[in-house]
């Protein structure tokens, strides 16, 4: 696979910046993993960070857009946001059932001190960035 473009918007490095000391290394983490699971994805050279809703997003050409924050009304949890309208939370909740908490179906909750299940959210991001080449598929190529 080619070498993958990052284009950040410089807003997006001030939002982690400004998350609490207690969840800055997890949403951290979890930018980084959409990052590396991006690179994995076959025909995607460019991914964009920017801010949807004053959220950390992520774009890419073909996909839907995926989104992550912390809250400070939910201090112990934070959360990867999908678009409500697609298939995408209801497909992650038949492929991996109670491996995730989920919300509705346009979130994965995921508790401060929680053990992520790296390789199954990756499956997730996967289908999430690549989601107009995988939508009719039944479970989105996870």
């Amino acid at each position: 696979m080619g070498k993958l473009n990052v284009i950040t918007n410089p807003k997006v490095d001030e939002i982690f910046t400004n998350y609490p000391d207690f969840v800055k290394d997890k949403m951290q983490q979890l930018r980084e993993l959409v990052i590396e699971t991006t690179e994995e994805i076959e025909g995607i050279s460019n991914l964009e960070e920017t801010l949807k809703w004053g959220e950390p997003s992520f774009v890419t050409k073909n996909g839907s857009t995926l989104r992550m924050d912390w809250k400070e009304k939910t201090p112990n949890q934070y959360a990867m946001y999908f678009q409500c309208t697609s298939r995408l939370v209801d497909t992650f909740r038949l492929v991996f059932g109670n491996k995730f908490q989920y919300e509705g179906n346009r979130a994965i909750i995921f508790q401060i001190n929680q053990k992520i299940p790296k390789e199954a959210l990756k499956e997730c991001i996967k289908a999430t960035l690549n989601y107009h080449n995988v939508k009719n598929l039944i479970t989105l190529g996870i």
